[in-house]
């Protein structure tokens, strides 16, 4: 169940309107990465979780705090957009003015009444294919806190594109709170394997013994880059302390594939000119 609490967690007031920041506000509400994305994902993968206890109230609790984000975001956008113009300024017909109008996003006054949307800064609408709910915990913390590294990263670089104090001021509250959750998952994910439910490989139920011989712990070298096998990835003891690792070039240990004739009812090139090879593959199929 829920309710809604008409204050904001945080304040999202800018000094002054700006429909060019406006659409920039976009990538972070309905991109990828946005608000939208751990919202919902946050939220799925505690509805879907199967395992009651402090994972799921997690979930839940940090995909509600993140709806509040998108609450605030929304907000920001839709002050920004206060008395966007509709047209040019007629006194001002310099190549910069023309510049600058052409930078808003034109379906914030025709199709939002200027108002955000769930669409990201270019105007791809938002998608729930941004959403991942594997079932799996620790693989869905680890994607979490990638999602919240990116986010991180996109808010910073917004901060270093407005000289607004009131939009900055609520940007840092946001990559602040991006700090947190980047640490709550990364200590999720050690919480599960202290707990004995999950570690790495994922999942670890899947036996090792149903591997492909010591490829697990191989690093293939497939570039021609010098330095490729230099890392920590091809030598010494394993991730998951279970092996050592190694490497050697790729090479080939399949036979190159033959294809047989296509179905001739799909009408495919045959694989020689003339009627005949044609008429072969048909008999193949009788």
């Amino acid at each position: 169940m829920f309710t809604h609490t008409h204050a904001l967690q945080y304040e999202a007031k800018p000094d002054g309107p700006d429909p060019d920041f406006a659409r920039k506000m976009q990538e972070v509400l309905g991109g990828q990465w946005g608000e939208m994305t751990v919202a919902t994902q946050y939220l799925l993968q505690g509805w879907n979780c199967r395992l009651p206890g402090k994972y799921k109230d997690l979930l839940l609790a940090i995909g509600t705090e993140e709806l509040a984000h998108v609450e605030m975001i929304v907000t920001m956008i839709d002050r920004l957009l206060d008395h966007i113009p509709l047209k040019p300024d007629a006194a001002d017909r310099t190549k910069e003015a023309a510049a600058g109008y052409g930078q808003h996003n034109p379906q914030h006054p025709i199709v939002n009444g200027a108002g955000a949307s769930y669409m990201d800064s270019m105007g791809n609408p938002w998608t729930g294919a941004y959403v991942t709910a594997s079932g799996n915990l620790y693989a869905d913390f680890m994607y979490n806190a990638t999602a919240e590294m990116q986010g991180r990263l996109q808010v910073a670089r917004l901060y270093n594109m407005t000289d607004d104090p009131g939009v900055k001021d609520m940007l840092r509250f946001l990559i602040t709170r991006d700090h947190y959750h980047q640490q709550q998952w990364l200590h999720a994910l050690e919480q599960l394997k202290e707990d004995g439910l999950e570690g790495v490989p994922v999942p670890e139920a899947f036996p090792l013994e149903e591997e492909v011989g010591d490829l697990g712990y191989t690093f293939i070298d497939a570039s021609d880059g010098p330095e490729a096998a230099s890392g920590r990835w091809a030598s010494g003891p394993s991730y998951d302390g279970r092996g050592t690792y190694s490497a050697r070039p790729i090479e080939a240990t399949a036979d190159a594939p033959i294809l047989p004739p296509g179905d001739p009812r799909l009408f495919p090139t045959p694989q020689m000119e003339g009627q005949s090879m044609l008429q072969k593959a048909k008999d193949m199929l009788k």
